[in-house]
């Protein structure tokens, strides 16, 4: 497909955002739709959002444990790109009303200290970030009935990528358990999923190992002040209003999302 298709497929897939309007996936129409193609729609993507005015304040990585890759049929870690207009408030409200079939996921958060690329090890990755927190994401897919589909379609549209929202309670990743902390999400009171950190790809500081090196491979690395969502811990659940989402991680504290609708 050349850059004008892509480009066109992005600005479809934007206005799906916008208007919280679901579409087809994209292989339903072009079934030879590579991963590559899935990355430079998503870029488009970006950059129209970009030129409205919003900023790339980080990015996500997705696919990054078991119980999600079974989810959703998939096996590979993949990247999305976080914008500043999608960080909610934690413990304050989260209205559904800008969603199409909005679902959240358990996560570590890392906020880089210093600039990185290449490739890293998992000491190079821990010193370079500035600090670690609890993160709850809000993935929301543009597509209809938010099932099982190819990576060229997730990742056109930038990972599912919807709102998220980190905890109050930071920490330096070097001085915690990393890949030791228990996780658990709880709905209204109740306990809705339990995981423990290690469920990302064994050590959620990989995820920022492994993001320098796809990122490398498009000329690109993590700059200073750039946020990472390691990728869910958990199955994401769906959201209805007049729920009481909160997330408590040992060592990184506990915070909340009120529903509505």
């Amino acid at each position: 497909m050349n850059l004008s298709d892509l480009a066109s497929l992005a600005e479809d897939l934007d206005h799906s955002r916008l208007f919280s309007q679901p579409r087809e996936r994209l292989t339903a129409a072009y079934p030879d739709l590579a991963l590559a193609d899935g990355y430079k729609i998503q870029r488009e993507g970006i950059k129209i959002r970009v030129d409205r005015g919003e900023k790339v304040i980080g990015y996500k990585m997705g696919l990054t444990s078991k119980a999600k890759m079974e989810q959703v049929k998939l096996s590979s870690p993949i990247y999305g790109v976080l914008i500043d207009s999608a960080l909610v408030k934690a413990n304050g409200p989260f209205s559904l009303s800008k969603s199409i079939h909005p679902k959240i996921e358990p996560e570590i958060a890392f906020v880089m200290g210093k600039d990185l690329s290449g490739k890293v090890s998992e000491e190079e990755a821990l010193d370079a970030c500035e600090y670690a927190c609890g993160a709850l994401e809000i993935i929301d897919s543009r597509f209809l009935h938010f099932k099982y589909f190819s990576l060229p379609d997730v990742v056109a549209d930038n990972c599912s990528a919807g709102y998220f929202a980190l905890g109050p309670v930071v920490k330096n990743p070097k001085e915690i358990k990393l890949a030791e902390l228990e996780m658990k999400m709880k709905v209204n009171g109740q306990l809705a999923q339990k995981a423990f950190s290690n469920s990302i790809l064994g050590n959620p500081i990989q995820s920022v190992v492994q993001l320098c090196w796809l990122l490398h491979q498009e000329g690109l690395g993590l700059i200073k002040g750039q946020l990472v969502l390691a990728g869910a811990a958990t199955q994401a659940l769906a959201l209805e209003p007049s729920m009481k989402v909160e997330l408590s991680i040992q060592d990184l504290g506990s915070f909340s999302l009120m529903v509505t609708e």
